[in-house]
């Protein structure tokens, strides 16, 4: 049956060549790089948010803060200050490498313990290194009438709430 052998194919099968093994390889290494490509867009098109903590945080009642009271806070980074006329306060990040200042209630200084660089109680600069004051941060008062400081609004120094 000639005839027959045609339509369906021969009984010995060839073996693939060198040629169809590398176009084989080629083809994958194309549908890999595909895949990955469209996986890598979609990651790209996915919105990547970054939640950060808020910059502010109740720093207490008005009443807490007495002329001469220092009252830090490590985790926020900053120092309130009862003045004679109201209430303010610092950014305890050192203007010089950003280490975090401390409080020496016996000196009554700001001081940084990485380079040795001292603020008065208003955040000038005593003793360098560092090159500029201590930043004033924004107090408001809420709806409780709790003193809010914003440890990412800067303002004019000398500024002082009043309650």
């Amino acid at each position: 049956m000639p005839e027959l052998e045609g339509l369906f194919g021969s009984e010995e099968e060839e073996a693939p060549t060198r040629r169809d093994f590398f176009t084989q390889i080629g083809v994958g290494a194309c549908a890999v790089a595909a895949v990955a490509s469209g996986i890598v867009t979609l990651d790209y098109l996915e919105p990547k948010v970054l939640f950060e903590p808020p910059t502010t945080y109740v720093a207490g009642s008005p009443l807490d803060f007495a002329p001469g009271v220092v009252i830090p806070n490590q985790e926020k980074k900053a120092f309130v200050i009862g003045a004679a006329n109201g209430v303010y306060a610092l950014s305890a990040v050192c203007t010089h490498l950003g280490c975090i200042t401390r409080y020496k209630s016996d000196e009554g200084v700001i001081a940084c313990p990485c380079h040795g660089s001292r603020f008065d109680l208003e955040g000038n600069v005593v003793h360098g290194p560092a090159p500029r004051p201590l930043p004033w941060l924004d107090v408001s008062k809420d709806a409780n009438g709790n003193l809010v400081v914003d440890t990412g609004v800067v303002i004019t120094r000398g500024k002082v709430f009043r309650p």
